[in-house]
């Protein structure tokens, strides 16, 4: 039966472009409330898209923007598979960095540039259609089917796990399907098994009540931004490893098995320096480029500011100093009881004569799955009959909570399947998509329900 669905497929990619395009062209820029309407249009586009395609579709309501649900019932004995995507996309600014603008998709190269192309419409997308093509060739599906598609993953997911717990019982799954990830590289498909969690936060300092003159009072007072200086200095020792007490308590360890799975793709360290323009790489010792940026936690200032930053001089003891935070975490570690550790650390170290004020922002959990499901062993085999090639297996140094929040409110592993690759811009200037792996991506995701029946019988 996938052949008549593969030759569908293969029949109507012009009209799967037109799609892509024509969803492409609403700017759904969440961020901004000057889109609401967008936003608004956007979600009702992919609710007739799968409201065309068969599938029975309702917008559902939140104190932010829709979620689009969609359900197809009607495969008795076999799995239930649950595809999240957002149609929200980042904003296009800088404008004057694109090539051609951002919302008029331009076909360039084999690929498609526009805000979303890969991030995250184009990968979405691939399994409406798909979803589509078994229902116009079949006239079912060889599993059961539920979308919840959101349009605030950009900023923050505001709504969805409220509306997750909510819809708990409607949304029971075997297992969750999510396309936002990426390739490892050109004609290296790949599962990602595992993701970093993330906790965010900010410190400041604040000592005299003023700005002082630095003649006049400098020496006699700490400077805030001299003793910011140094409590960020303490954060990691000579090895590159952490120094809040209790931070690697949790850490679970890499297997021999991950860690030659890692060593045997090819990584090119030269090439990687190159890329991003230094000219050696640091981290914790004792690991590989590739197991620090997957496996294993951080903790980065990701900005510093206070005092006087205008040109010229300006001789001043400033009054604050605040440094904004985060730490990647890896499995076992929990958010919240690092953010205490974290501040606790902080407040240990503080020097007497500043007031230190910690604020803890979002956080989440960090996921692996597990590598010999058979769920796991279903998407290997469609993507390699999608691709003509098997994928790797490989982590992500970054974040998507929602893939914690499966686990927690539903019980079920993601597979998280990148059709996409991480030089297609994502988040910045010519985001683009290869319309090859945008057509390949779809058959995996074809191929990709059968295989799953298959692997339930």
């Amino acid at each position: 039966m996938t052949t008549n669905v593969l030759r569908y497929l293969d029949e109507s990619r012009d009209q799967a472009v037109a799609k892509l395009t024509e969803l492409l062209r609403i700017p759904t820029i969440s961020a901004d409330s000057k889109f609401k309407e967008h936003v608004l249009r956007g979600a009702k586009w992919v609710h007739d898209a799968l409201a065309s395609a068969g599938l029975k579709t309702e917008l559902m309501q939140t104190p932010g923007n829709p979620i689009v649900y969609a359900e197809w019932l009607n495969a008795p004995g076999a799995p239930t598979v649950l595809v999240y995507g957002h149609y929200d996309v980042q904003p296009s600014v800088p404008d004057e960095k694109w090539t051609t603008p951002a919302f008029e998709p331009t076909i360039r190269d084999g690929c498609i540039y526009a805000r979303g192309a890969t991030d995250d419409k184009g990968q979405m997308l691939t399994h409406v259609l798909a979803a589509a093509a078994w229902l116009k060739a079949e006239g079912k599906l060889p599993v059961n089917l539920k979308f919840v598609i959101e349009g605030e993953e950009e900023v923050g997911s505001r709504n969805l796990d409220d509306f997750l717990v909510a819809q708990r019982e409607q949304l029971k799954c075997d297992v969750c399907v999510v396309s936002d990830t990426s390739q490892y590289g050109p004609g290296m498909p790949a599962i990602t098994y595992g993701l970093r969690g993330i906790l965010a936060a900010e410190v400041t300092l604040t000592g005299p009540n003023r700005d002082l003159h630095s003649g006049v009072f400098g020496g006699s007072v700490w400077n805030p931004i001299n003793a910011l200086c140094r409590l960020i200095g303490k954060l990691h020792d000579d090895q590159g490893r952490i120094t809040v007490p209790g931070f690697y308590d949790d850490v679970m360890k890499l297997t021999d098995v991950e860690r030659a799975e890692f060593a045997a793709l090819p990584f090119d360290e030269a090439a990687y320096k190159q890329k991003l323009g230094v000219d050696a790489t640091w981290g914790e010792a004792g690991f590989t480029t590739l197991e620090r940026r997957w496996t294993r936690p951080t903790c980065d200032i990701n900005g510093i500011y206070g005092g006087y930053g205008g040109e010229g001089p300006k001789t001043i003891v400033p009054s604050t100093a605040t440094a904004k935070i985060t730490c990647r975490l890896v499995p076992d570690q929990d958010p919240e009881k690092l953010t205490a550790a974290l501040e606790q650390f902080f407040r240990t170290n503080c020097p007497a004569g500043v007031k230190l004020d910690f604020s803890a922002h979002h956080g989440g959990h960090p996921t692996v799955a597990d590598i010999n499901s058979p769920f796991m062993a279903a998407a290997r085999r469609a993507i390699e009959t999608a691709f003509g090639k098997a994928p790797v297996l490989i982590r992500e140094g970054g974040s998507i909570p929602v893939v914690a929040t499966f686990k927690r409110v539903l019980g079920v592993d993601t597979l998280l399947l990148g059709w996409g690759q991480d030089t297609d811009n994502l988040h910045s200037p010519d985001e683009h998509f290869s319309l090859e792996d945008f057509h390949r991506g779809t058959r995996a995701s074809a191929c990709l329900w059968a295989e799953l029946a298959n692997g339930a019988k």
